[in-house]
């Protein structure tokens, strides 16, 4: 039987994953969470497949020493690469990445398969979503585009005004071209929520948005349900912990920015992987 009082790891390259974590937060208040940023190797986007697994086995390593009752990677490039070694390397653990969970999100929002995705440019090159997509929709007609400067407007806290509407415009305009506005729009980056308010200003309030951290939050909900691991709402607010390869005041300050929340740095651990 699982201690269902352990708490649920995470890992990503940097703190974007942290937005995946406040949406567990949100759904599943009362868990303990772990969270590792591998911020002395990021970004993993620019690494080659074997390097990125490399990292991701490392990093859940870590994790599972500490004891977790699942993993999360909050990350779109180790999802894409790694998720399968991760799944064979601990068959017992349940891993979950963002990718098919976004992927699904857009599929049932989407009734003419009309699908667009943005994400780092990376990410786009490397067709994750597209083909996971695709695997569940071979009709779908998906339209990728890479907004990588939405990663630096996140991580400065530049999340509105003149400029941010610039960027987001210059971006999300040829999606509004006639004849290609899509269905729906999915947020293959997890910094990407930050700036959903000034996206959906350019698509429309109507516009249907798939945020691939809440998709992933709702089947981390689901997996440990069916598994019955859940942990004992009566056990009160669950804690989260945060380490990271590389400065931790850098990580506490922007990490910030990405919880929504003050991030103390005495609360952010330094480990070597």
């Amino acid at each position: 039987m699982m201690d269902t009082n352990l708490p649920i790891g995470i890992f990503d390259s940097g703190v974007g994953g942290l937005t995946v974590l406040r949406e567990i937060e949100r759904r599943l208040p009362w868990e303990d969470l772990l969270y590792l940023g591998d911020t002395a190797r990021l970004p993993y986007g620019t690494k080659s497949r074997e390097t990125v697994t490399r990292y991701s086995l490392q990093a859940a390593a870590h994790l599972v020493e500490r004891k977790i009752k699942l993993l999360v990677v909050a990350c779109n490039t180790a999802s894409a690469a790694a998720l399968e070694d991760l799944q064979a390397r601990w068959p017992d653990l349940p891993v979950i990445g963002v990718v098919e969970p976004g992927a699904k999100a857009a599929c049932a929002a989407s009734p003419n398969g009309r699908i667009a995705v943005i994400a780092t440019e990376s990410a786009i090159a490397g067709g994750a979503y597209q083909r996971a997509i695709e695997r569940i929709n071979p009709w779908a007609r998906v339209n990728g585009r890479g907004c990588s400067l939405f990663v630096a407007l996140a991580e400065e806290g530049w999340l509105d005004g003149p400029v941010v509407e610039a960027v987001a415009c210059r971006y999300l305009a040829p999606f509004l071209e006639p004849g290609e506005r899509p269905d729906c729009l999915v947020l293959g980056c997890t910094h990407f929520p930050l700036l959903v308010a000034p996206i959906r200003k350019i698509m429309g309030a109507d516009a249907k948005i798939v945020d691939s951290a809440e998709c992933a939050a709702l089947d981390v909900e689901n997996t440990l349900t069916g598994m019955r691991a859940l942990r004992p709402g009566t056990g009160g607010k669950g804690q989260a912990f945060f380490l990271t390869t590389d400065d931790p005041a850098r990580f506490a300050r922007t990490g910030s920015l990405f919880l929504g929340r003050n991030l103390p740095e005495e609360r952010v651990e330094l480990i070597s992987l």
